[in-house]
């Protein structure tokens, strides 16, 4: 516990909203050079919320192009409300595959970038990152650290020698996040799929068919994912195909609605609703919904 205590510097306590004082989830955030020394860019703190409970299942979120996870911290202090453990994980989410990859002649430039980013390997992908920042492992540093400082909270739960328990954890995130979330829903068995108006990966000469890897074969049942969209921004159609493909059941798909908050900055954006669906209190009840609580049961095999 000295040791912890010595570390306070990397930790920075977030006010947890309104509920009372003995139900607030603890949070932090964490650097990722704070977890691993080897990591050098995108190194905007990870927020992380711990439960009451130490076998609570893990919220995975992972956030869209150019942003980082404190730009989503009432929504998390929202999902960690659930009863879940959460973690916002700053991972290399520049440039946008969106930008990258419909100009490219080759079909798979989505999937190859995509597993550039989570995995760190892959062949000809269009981008390049170190290993040690692709978002497994930085996911797993992250929970190694944890479980080191606080033994007694769960966290090694998470993991499986050098990989995540993937079945206990729900994948999600915003965008270009939610694209990532859903890569990892295909190859990974995931205790339950989050995803906020994303993906939309498409390929060159086919501006609204999804990409080869929407349409492939996946391991997480289909009724495990939930996804939304809002209906005035930039990508309906692109999303409406995605979500589709991707099999996803019709009432486990919203179509959000509400005008922008008042006073809102990133309404000057060219899409100003693709970012609101995470931003905007009114959608509370819905986030709740989408993922539910932590003590539901996830879907059967």
């Amino acid at each position: 516990m000295r040791r912890f205590a010595n570390l306070a510097a990397a930790f920075v306590l977030l006010a947890a909203g309104a509920a009372p004082a003995a139900d607030r989830p603890s949070g932090w955030l964490i650097k990722p050079s704070a977890v691993d020394p080897s990591v050098r860019g995108f190194d905007d703190p990870n927020v992380v919320f711990g439960s009451a409970k130490p076998d609570a299942p893990l919220v995975l979120f992972l956030p869209g192009t150019g942003q980082n996870p404190a730009w989503s911290l009432p929504f998390l202090n929202v999902v960690a409300g659930q009863g879940y453990k959460v973690i916002g994980l700053m991972y290399d989410d520049a440039p946008a595959v969106a930008n990258l990859c419909p100009p490219s002649p080759d079909p798979d430039c989505s999937a190859k970038f995509r597993q550039m980013r989570i995995w760190g390997d892959g062949e000809r992908a269009p981008v390049a990152n170190p290993k040690a920042e692709a978002i497994e492992p930085r996911l797993v540093k992250l929970l190694q650290w944890l479980a080191a400082r606080q033994p007694q909270a769960g966290w090694d739960g998470f993991l499986d020698g050098e990989a995540p328990r993937w079945d206990r954890i729900v994948v999600s995130g915003l965008s270009q996040g939610a694209g990532m979330a859903a890569f990892i829903a295909k190859r990974r068995l995931v205790r339950r799929v989050v995803l906020f108006s994303s993906p939309f990966d498409t390929t060159s000469g086919l501006r609204d068919a999804p990409a080869p890897w929407v349409f492939e074969p996946g391991v997480t049942p289909p009724d495990r994912w939930y996804a939304e969209f809002h209906s005035r921004e930039n990508s309906v159609r692109q999303l409406r195909n995605a979500y589709a493909a991707l099999r996803i059941p019709a009432d486990h798909v919203w179509a959000f609605d509400n005008d922008l908050p008042a006073g809102w900055l990133p309404a000057r954006t060219a899409n100003p609703y693709h970012l609101s669906v995470v931003a905007n209190p009114a959608y509370i009840d819905r986030w709740r919904q989408m993922y539910g609580r932590a003590d539901d049961p996830p879907v059967a095999e």
